[in-house]
């Protein structure tokens, strides 16, 4: 039997693989444009092209792609034969540097946010070589960056690479000033763990709302759900484990380090967490990754549904960003050291993540922000849809002694008695976790916890990249212009400590009373919804801020915003179209049978013995037939709602009508047709109940 270590990044063109088959020459050329984010010599292209395409084809492959992240929020690829013809009626196999460097798919019907009118059809993938190349069933998959005929940027990966680049180019100004003369560079990492359920293809295929949308928009609350939270880190099912095991060969061919699997909290939920690395390539594995997922489920006769909220009632799923940043050299610069309060590279680092989280936490919410991720953000499952940020005791004794000048004790370590002897002792960490917090320091990074399941990486990184840049562009123009270093180096660090306190919080961040606290005392901001937040996104500070590190264009922006409010609105509709039809031609209907089967019963017994009150029968006849009237009224007010947004002036105006009109009927219609099920004769019910989708897997 193989070890993974034997076929670990087998279908990868991984470093291994070009040191083995380019020349040193080329290789060097290549290396040092990867590492170095220096410009691609062309005459290396072709060297690359040929041994890429001598490589895959070695491995079966017979096409090869352009892998492009658009803003749809999935991948994309179109796939193009390696075979040419040749002179004597044959083909051979032929891929050049030009196909390898630039491709041209058609590009009008990705969303473009009015970048560029639907007639207009040119676009253009540019190969990242940041990113390995890989192969997926019979095609090499080539990472690429996607942009118009203009040049917008119409893909995540582009301003994912820019912000990159932007917090590379300031850390290494602040090394400098700290004497690292010797660091090439400074890149952020991220380890984004992922959460998703596992339900059966049979029950999946018998939901026309899941099938839909991702998400069930009817369902009763069951008996039992996560109650007793015997599901969480509980033994793996049999064919649930079938599922992990078969995912994890198939994402260590492809080099994704899958490490850790265990059931989450509610039932039928699960999650991975991969090994960290360079934050582009993290959001290429991920990506990979919930495609895996689903293809190898459905191999099982199962689906997986990475939908935040699925199931009404027990928790949704979530995407753990986490995230540092480290020089080429590997040195942390978040990790504090054993003296952190004597580690004033590590505390200026710091303050600058504390500066950027406070000074924008709008554009933090708006990269997570998606109707699904409404659903879930500060559902006592998830953070809050307020930004605050966790640091623990010991960072903040750290902070509080420099802010307030006075000397700082240290943190003593605390040996753990467990009370029997056999048990190996250990000491205790400085401080505990906070998985309440948004923003949480974990050690040597920051945990992130506010992302979708669904959502791709790489807008919450790009924004975090973008903002720390920022932060350390202000510290190294101030402390490279200082007569002081020193002086001007805890005046700022002391500085930044007071003037960003605010988002600091290391209570319960479900606590209702915090949310008070954090909106009237603290000044935080609380857009609980993608309507509240997205127009934000054009705000003065947040351009200004953002072009000026070159990661957006004023358009690009513009263009996001658009596309962002409009995928919320045609999310919504989608759902509330969904509601109107299964309430209409299959619950309602099914109500009524039942309820003229109850009456039918009281009349045969009362035909019976006249004497019979029939007391269950009518009351129950009556209930039914009251929820069918609340239905039908449900189902009226939701498609008048929906008729309104067709007046909506603009994509702002109708992402307000779904917010304010849409949703709230869509709720109604749900009671009525939730309490209905409750009532109702499972055989007349048309749906797999709650409790039969979430304990099918056995």
């Amino acid at each position: 039997m193989k070890k993974g270590s034997d076929y670990f990044g087998e279908n990868v063109f991984d470093d291994r693989v070009m040191k083995a088959v380019l020349s040193a020459k080329v290789y060097a050329s290549l290396k040092h444009t990867i590492d170095e984010g220096q410009s691609l010599d062309p005459g290396v292209a072709d060297a690359v092209a040929l041994a890429m395409k001598d490589w895959a084809v070695s491995k079966g492959a017979t096409h090869f792609t352009h892998w492009f992240q658009p803003l749809t929020g999935i991948t994309a690829e179109k796939h193009d034969g390696f075979i040419t013809p040749s002179p004597d009626g044959g083909v051979i196999m032929e891929f050049s540097g030009k196909e390898l460097i630039k491709g041209e798919p058609d590009a009008s019907s990705f969303p473009s946010g009015g970048l560029r009118a639907t007639f207009e059809a040119r676009g253009y993938t540019a190969w990242d070589p940041t990113s390995y190349a890989f192969i997926k069933g019979k095609t090499l998959c080539i990472p690429t960056a996607f942009c118009s005929y203009g040049g917008h940027a119409l893909d995540k990966k582009t301003p994912l690479l820019r912000s990159m680049e932007a917090l590379n180019k300031q850390a290494l100004r602040v090394l400098r000033l700290f004497g690292n003369t010797t660091a090439k560079y400074v890149r952020s990492s991220v380890g984004p763990e992922q959460e998703y359920f596992l339900i059966s293809k049979e029950m999946y295929d018998k939901r026309p709302d899941l099938r839909f949308t991702g998400r069930t928009l009817f369902g009763a609350k069951p008996p039992k759900g996560q109650e007793m939270d015997d599901h969480y880190f509980g033994a793996i099912k049999p064919k649930v484990a079938e599922f992990m095991e078969d995912l994890n060969d198939e994402l260590w061919k492809l080099g994704i380090m899958a490490k850790t699997e265990h059931n989450e909290v509610a039932p039928a939920q699960h999650e991975l967490a991969p090994i960290y690395t360079t934050t582009n390539v993290a959001t290429d594995h991920n990506q990979l990754t919930m495609e895996i997922m689903q293809k190898t489920a459905a191999k099982h006769g199962l689906v997986c549904l990475l939908h935040e909220k699925p199931f009404a009632g027990v928790n949704g799923s979530g995407k753990h960003n986490n995230w540092s940043i480290a020089t080429s050299e590997g040195q942390n610069l978040l990790s504090p050291g054993e003296t952190p309060y004597e580690n004033a590279q590590f505390l200026l680092f710091l303050c600058a993540v504390i500066k950027a989280v406070d000074d924008y936490q709008d554009l933090l919410r708006i990269s997570v922000a998606t109707a699904g991720n409404d659903h879930r953000l500060g559902a006592n499952e998830a953070p809050p849809a307020v930004i605050s940020m966790f640091l623990g005791d010991e960072l903040n004794a750290v902070l509080e002694a420099i802010e307030t000048d006075t000397p700082y004790k240290g943190a003593e370590k605390t040996q753990m008695k467990l009370g029997v002897d056999v048990l190996p002792k250990f000491n205790r960490d400085t401080t505990d976790r906070n998985r309440t917090s948004p923003f949480a320091f974990t050690g040597n990074k920051f945990e992130f916890r506010m992302l979708g399941s669904s959502n791709s990486i790489a807008c919450a990184n790009i924004m975090l990249n973008a903002a720390v840049a920022e932060s350390l562009k202000v510290y190294a123009d101030r402390l490279e212009g200082a007569d002081d270093f020193e002086t001007a180096l805890h005046d700022m660090i002391k500085k930044t400590i007071k003037d960003h306190k605010r988002i600091i919080f290391n209570g319960n961040g479900y606590d209702d009373a915090w949310i008070k606290e954090a909106t009237e005392v603290r000044g935080l901001l609380n857009f609980r919804t993608t309507a509240d937040c997205m127009p934000h996104l054009l705000d003065k500070k947040n351009v200004d801020m953002l072009t000026s590190h070159k990661v957006f264009t004023v358009d690009e922006l513009r263009s996001r915003r658009d596309i962002m409010l409009e995928n919320y609105c045609k999310t919504v509709t989608i759902e509330a179209n969904t509601m109107v039809d299964m309430a209409n031609t299959q619950i309602a209907p099914a109500v009524s049978d039942f309820t003229s089967h109850v009456a039918s019963c009281a009349q045969t017994k009362k035909a019976l013995d006249p004497s019979i009150n029939c007391e269950y029968e009518i009351k129950l006849a009556g209930k039914l037939s009251a929820l069918t009237d609340r239905i039908a009224s449900g189902v009226s007010g939701l498609q008048d709602a929906l008729i309104s947004l067709h007046g909506a002036k603009d994509i702002i105006a109708e992402s307000e009508l779904v917010r304010d009109n849409i949703l709230p009927k869509m709720c109604e219609l749900r009671l009525a047709c939730d309490e209905a099920e409750t009532l109702t004769a499972k055989g007349y019910w048309p749906f797999p109940s709650y409790g039969d989708i979430l304990f099918s897997v056995k």
